[in-house]
């Protein structure tokens, strides 16, 4: 991986963090009762994933696959590799939730989780996502 591509991921997953953990806070402030917090990282999770995806296709994998189909085929991988890494995420979240119950557990917890989901989700998605068809080598 090259320096510069690290850096611009690492920078990336920052952002997608910061949409995730945002998006839960609202939701959390706008509903408060029963299944919150998993309604909460559903909303989150989906802001961050499509945030994330458009800017590792444009900006560090420089993907410029034609066609509405062939996205939608490419989101697709994306969001299966991604269930991995969701496990990852809601995992430790949910148990620095359990296990520190206070306010912010939940969200360290998560920031946790997303910095070593996004660290595996990299290498899943330079494999299996970014990938050209013709040749079979990777789009970085």
């Amino acid at each position: 991986m090259k320096i510069t591509t690290g850096i611009k991921y690492a920078v990336f997953a920052g952002i997608a963090i910061g949409v995730n953990l945002g998006t839960q806070a609202v939701a959390l402030a706008v509903y408060s009762g029963d299944y919150s917090i998993y309604i909460a990282m559903v909303f989150g999770t989906g802001a961050g994933l499509v945030v994330k995806y458009i800017l590792d296709k444009l900006f560090v994998f420089y993907d410029k696959t034609p066609g509405i189909g062939d996205n939608v085929k490419r989101f697709a991988v994306y969001t299966v590799m991604g269930i991995i890494t969701t496990a990852i995420f809601w995992g430790s979240e949910l148990l620095f939730d359990f296990l520190i119950q206070a306010e912010w557990s939940k969200f360290a917890g998560g920031a946790v989780g997303l910095t070593v989901g996004y660290t595996v989700k990299y290498i899943l998605d330079k494999r299996f996502v970014f990938v050209n068809k013709e040749t079979g080598a990777q789009k970085e």
